[in-house]
C-alpha cells in the first residue's frame, strides 16, 4: 500500500448516474457525525468501520471506468460524511486533477476547518444537502444547527465552486410551500447554485435498520407521491 493518509471506505459504485454530472465513480466513505432521522445508510455511521484504502488505490479503481465518464463524468466522494476525512478526500481529488478527472463532493456541509477548505479548493462541484430550511427542524431531525450548512454554502459562494442543492422531501416535515419559499431564497442568495434537486423520501432502508436492531425514526412517515413531488418542483421554478 502506498504512503499518504488512508481513508475508511464503506463501498464504491462503479458507474453511478445519480451522484453528480454524467457517469461517476462513487466512493462512499465510512463515518458520519450526524444522525438524520431520514438516513438511508445507518451502516455508514461508525467511523471505525469500513475498509482502509490509499488515495492511489481509489484513483486507480476510478481510472478503470474513465472511458464511461465522457465530458461531464468523473469521481464523486460521498458518505457517511466525507468532510470527516477531508485530508484523504483532498489527496484523492489532487491525484484526480493530475489525471484530468472531474471531482465532485456529496456532503451535508456540517464541518468547516482548514482541511475542509483545502478540499474545497480541489473540488469541481459540490452536492450540498440542505436538509431543512429552519433551525428547529435541523436540531430535531439532523443533530446540528442550520448555521453549519449555510456557513459552508457561503464559503462555496465565496470560492465560486459550482453547487447543486439537494433536499430529501419528507411528508409532514418539509413538503410545504413555506419550506420551498425559504429554500428558493437560499438558492437566490448564492450565485454558485446552478441546480436544485428535490429527492423523494424512500423507505427501502428499513431492512438495514431491522438488521442492525435499531428503529428507523421515520419508518411511519409515507413516501411522497409523484404528484406531490411535481407540485414542489414547480414551486422552485
Amino acid at each position: 500500500m502506498s504512503g499518504g493518509v488512508l481513508g475508511r471506505v464503506h463501498s464504491v459504485q462503479s458507474m453511478g448516474t445519480l451522484d453528480g454530472p454524467g457517469v461517476r465513480f462513487v466512493v462512499f466513505l465510512q463515518g458520519c457525525n450526524l444522525r438524520c432521522k431520514c438516513c438511508h445508510n445507518p451502516d455508514t455511521w461508525d467511523i471505525t468501520g469500513g475498509a482502509e484504502f490509499s488515495a492511489d488505490q481509489i484513483v486507480q479503481k476510478a481510472e478503470r471506468f474513465r472511458e464511461y465518464f465522457g465530458e461531464k463524468g468523473g469521481i464523486t466522494i460521498s458518505g457517511g460524511e466525507p468532510l470527516l476525512q477531508a485530508e484523504f478526500c483532498a489527496e484523492v481529488f489532487k491525484k484526480c486533477h493530475e489525471k484530468g478527472i472531474n471531482t465532485c463532493l456529496d456532503t451535508s456541509g456540517s464541518v468547516m476547518n482548514d482541511k475542509v477548505k483545502a478540499l474545497i479548493d480541489l473540488t469541481d462541484r459540490v452536492l450540498l444537502d440542505v436538509k431543512y430550511t429552519d433551525g428547529a427542524s435541523y436540531r430535531e431531525n439532523v443533530g446540528c444547527g442550520i448555521e453549519k450548512p449555510l456557513e459552508f454554502l457561503d464559503y462555496l459562494n465565496k470560492k465560486g465552486i459550482a453547487t447543486t442543492i439537494r433536499q430529501v422531501i419528507i411528508p409532514t416535515k418539509n413538503d410545504n410551500a413555506e419550506n420551498m419559499a425559504r429554500l428558493k431564497k437560499i438558492v437566490e442568495n448564492h450565485a454558485v447554485v446552478d441546480k436544485v434537486e428535490l429527492l423523494p423520501f424512500k423507505k427501502i432502508c428499513q431492512v438495514k435498520y431491522d438488521n442492525m436492531g435499531i428503529t428507523f425514526p421515520f419508518g411511519d412517515i409515507p413516501e411522497p407521491t409523484p404528484d406531490q413531488m411535481a407540485k414542489l418542483n414547480n414551486m422552485m421554478k
